[in-house]
């Protein structure tokens, strides 16, 4: 992969930001993970000038409305794509067992058969294991089990054939069973619900989620060079990036990163 592009940045009650989400690049080919909660991945990929032509393959963490909501509205216009002739090759989504019956069963119960007719032959789902693993787009991911106790859930490490390392362990903390899949990782992307002293204000910990301290301390603590924070409230949005920049430069000496919505993450 060449590039991250920040699609969304926020948590499951964001206004003023997008869902989190994102695509990374390759050549002319885009990864994406996740869709958010709804069709604002259309305006997302618009802002972008990513087309969904070059869409191949998509990732599905969870089934949280913030993260799947948005694979309705890909599977709709991609399928409308395909239908117009417009769509060369195949849609590869990747999931674990229990998604590919949600993702399908919302997409039949909310768009038309012609869309979803091109499930199993152009639209195509790959069942994803603890540790197991495929190439796509030139990469080597293992997919993880990140063990969440609220809703099944997984992440992935990418091996990237430039060498770069990167772990998403998706929207929940990480814990020491994930160590195989994040130790030694070039890149961090981890979720930061909401600053450290703001914790009474926003629960993190009550709804599973850390705080850009605690997802500081970690990246710390594991020697990680590069950390991207995201998956926050959405408050204070127009000072968010420079008050958890410094919460999270108090504990963490590496390259700190606080995206907006939109920005770009070079690998290189």
């Amino acid at each position: 992969m060449e590039n991250l592009i920040v699609l969304g940045t926020g948590n499951a009650q964001a206004i003023h930001c997008y869902n989190t989400c994102f695509a990374m690049k390759n050549g002319d080919e885009y990864f994406l993970t996740d869709a958010g909660g709804g069709n604002g991945i259309l305006l997302a990929l618009e802002k972008q000038n990513i087309p969904l032509e070059k869409i191949h393959h998509i990732f599905v963490t969870h089934a949280h409305n913030d993260h799947i909501l948005g694979m309705v509205w890909m599977i709709r216009m991609i399928a409308t794509s395909m239908n117009k002739s417009r769509y060369e090759g195949n849609l590869h989504i990747y999931c674990h067992y229990e998604l590919v019956e949600t993702i399908q069963t919302l997409s039949r119960l909310t768009i038309g058969k012609k869309f979803t007719s091109h499930f199993g032959s152009r639209i195509l789902f790959h069942v994803v294991e603890d540790g197991g693993q495929d190439e796509i787009l030139g990469d080597r991911f293992t997919f993880f089990d990140i063990g969440s106790t609220k809703e099944k859930q997984f992440g992935y490490q990418i091996q990237m054939k430039n060498g770069v390392k990167l772990a998403f362990p998706g929207d929940e903390p990480y814990h020491e069973a994930l160590l195989p899949y994040v130790q030694g990782s070039d890149w961090l992307l981890h979720e930061a619900f909401c600053l450290y002293d703001q914790r009474d204000i926003f629960k993190p910990y009550e709804k599973h989620h850390s705080t850009v301290m605690d997802a500081c301390k970690l990246a710390e603590s594991l020697n990680i060079p590069n950390l991207v924070l995201w998956h926050t409230e959405d408050k204070d949005i127009a000072h968010r990036k420079q008050k958890y920049t410094a919460e999270g430069q108090e504990y963490y000496h590496g390259n700190l990163l606080v995206p907006d919505d939109g920005e770009i993450i070079s690998f290189e």
